[in-house]
């Protein structure tokens, strides 16, 4: 990182704070904002399109949600009289330039947790120090850092439930960052690229339409985690599994993006819970999902090949398949098993996909078919708006059996009675695979039983699916005691 310092530059004239925004979109609970405003100095607020080679670019679906977040963070940043600086470049070189341009001593952000993340801003940090520029960083994204919460030998853990047990007594005395009422600007103008040439948004052809369930933004994280705790979470431990029902909060996307934080999360539902608003069972089921993700981030710092990987080293040799009909049918939703159509066109319609089909589809397609995991992460990787790393390939390798605390080798989801459990008379089947809406209740989760009520349309996928489960499972199975 090379910065020429003009001759007049002294210590006692501090310039600058560059705020860099990553995975951190908000104004509320911002330590790094927070601090830059502490500052009283000017304040350069800027987002990088990051090209650091080994950063993992995000997927389509994403960068469609990345647009929209940052052009609500820029408005948001007006109203406290600044404004968002974007720049597309290796996240040293644009950092190198601005403070070339502005003056800047000082660049804070807030921590990622991914190896790749980890290299590049302990690089940043380096070349900053080397720069005489100060580089401070802030944990905004967890309620407990990797390293904070170990076992009795000083070991990260393995298993999920000792962990949770552990990280929550940490959390005794949960505090948020408090928010700017303004924030001082610098008194002449930067160069920012244009958002909308950076082509976030989809044209020819524009696969969007659907994700217009959403709005990304700090203010919508925020209502959406009201409308949840004034409502769905009363009966989250119920119908949580129940795709057809709107009873998740809806709030990984948001959480992705930082368009709101764990701990602000955290404070919102125990703070309802003890004030008796929401059953505290209830709270606790809840909560406990966001001390999954914490488990994941934990798990991918500390086993940082993770997302290339098997967690358990056994699992390398096991014999997957290279099968790309199968695949792609099921991408397509055209398995022939409707509870996993339904999954998957859901998925390419909106970008999201209710947590339990997730596991029907990710088990569908590694047991069943037999392919490996890393195809349907980057799958999802693509095409999901809550693409994490940390909790995209966690629960990849949960459902393969290859990670921590995962799920037995043996549990292999039949996809039949899965959807009769949780989708009992068809609903959720019916509103993604509506060429099934004439097939009855009882068999709605296995069409080809009454193939007289199928459509032609429907004939083509619904009267053979690609693969027999109970065959299927036998060969999973036989895979697996190989190991």
């Amino acid at each position: 990182m090379q910065v020429r310092k003009d001759s007049g530059d002294s210590e006692a004239s501090p310039g600058a704070v560059i705020v860099w925004f990553r995975k951190d979109l908000r104004i509320a609970d911002n330590p790094a904002l927070r601090h830059a405003a502490d500052s009283g100095r000017p304040v350069v607020c800027l987002y990088i399109l990051d090209e650091t080679p080994g950063v993992r670019p995000m997927g389509a679906a994403s960068l469609w949600w990345l647009d929209k977040s940052l052009k609500s963070l820029a408005q948001d940043l007006e109203k406290l009289g600044n404004r968002l600086v974007f720049r597309r470049d290796v996240a040293a070189e644009a950092l190198a330039a601005l403070i070339e341009e502005t003056g800047a001593t000082s660049v804070v952000w807030n921590r990622l947790y991914d190896k790749a993340s980890v290299d590049r801003d302990k690089d940043i940090k380096a070349r900053l120090k080397d720069a005489g520029v100060d580089g401070q960083s802030f944990n905004a994204g967890l309620l407990n850092e990797p390293w904070t919460v170990q076992n009795g030998s000083g070991q990260p853990y393995k298993v999920f439930t000792p962990y949770w047990r552990a990280a929550r007594t940490h959390l005794d005395n949960v505090t948020v960052a408090r928010t700017p009422n303004s924030l001082r600007a610098l008194d002449k103008s930067v160069r920012s690229d244009g958002l909308a040439a950076w082509g976030l948004h989809p044209t020819q052809p524009d696969w969007s339409k659907g994700f217009d369930i959403w709005t990304p933004g700090e203010a919508s994280a925020n209502k959406r985690l009201q409308a949840f705790l004034a409502g769905p979470v009363a009966s989250y431990g119920e119908n949580r599994d129940i795709p057809s029902k709107p009873a998740t909060s809806a709030l990984s996307p948001h959480l992705h993006f930082g368009e709101i934080g764990p701990r602000q999360v955290w404070l919102a539902a125990r703070g309802a819970a003890d004030a008796g608003d929401i059953p505290m069972a209830q709270a606790d089921k809840f909560l406990s999902e966001l001390g999954w993700r914490e488990f994941n981030h934990s798990i991918l710092f500390h086993w940082p090949t993770l997302p290339d990987c098997n967690f358990k080293p056994e699992f390398d040799s096991f014999p997957w398949t290279k099968d790309q009909p199968a695949f792609e049918a099921w991408t397509r939703g055209e398995t022939g098993y409707p509870i996993v159509d339904a999954g998957m066109r859901e998925l390419w319609a909106t970008g999201f996909m209710h947590n339990r089909v997730r596991m029907i589809v990710a088990s569908f397609l590694i047991k069943h078919l037999m392919i490996d995991w890393r195809e349907g992460e980057a799958w999802f990787w693509d095409t999901l708006v809550d693409a994490d790393l940390a909790n995209n390939v966690g629960n990849w390798q949960w459902t393969a059996g290859s990670g921590a605390d995962a799920a037995p080798y043996f549990r292999i989801f039949n996809p039949i009675s899965q959807g009769e459990k949780f989708d009992p008379r068809g609903d959720y089947v019916r509103r993604w695979v509506p060429e099934l809406k004439a097939v009855p209740d009882d068999v709605i989760h296995k069409p080809w039983e009454r193939p007289l009520h199928l459509s032609p349309a429907a004939r083509r996928i619904y009267a053979k699916p690609i693969v027999d489960h109970a065959k299927a499972r036998e060969r999973a199975l036989e895979a697996y005691h190989s190991l």
